[in-house]
């Protein structure tokens, strides 16, 4: 569990770099608290690179929880 709070920093990354290209908003505290868990389940060894943790996520994408799928089409992903 000490990596959580690494986690929400990385979706954070994420969806901002998402928000630039998307013209979407950045990632509200919810929105990474929904993906949280998805990221340590699925992507547990990429926790150490932002961008590797959201392809990690999108290649997922039919494992994730609602509330994260939720999460990557409000940013258009």
């Amino acid at each position: 569990m000490s990596r959580l709070p690494f986690v929400v920093l990385v979706l954070s990354a994420g969806l901002c770099s998402a928000s630039a290209q998307g013209g979407g908003h950045l990632g509200t505290p919810q929105e990474q608290q929904a993906c949280s868990r998805d990221a340590s389940r699925f992507c547990r060894k990429q926790l150490s690179d932002d961008m590797a943790v959201q392809r990690c996520l999108q290649q997922h994408r039919a494992k994730l929880s609602r509330p994260c799928k939720k999460v990557f089409e409000s940013h258009g992903m």
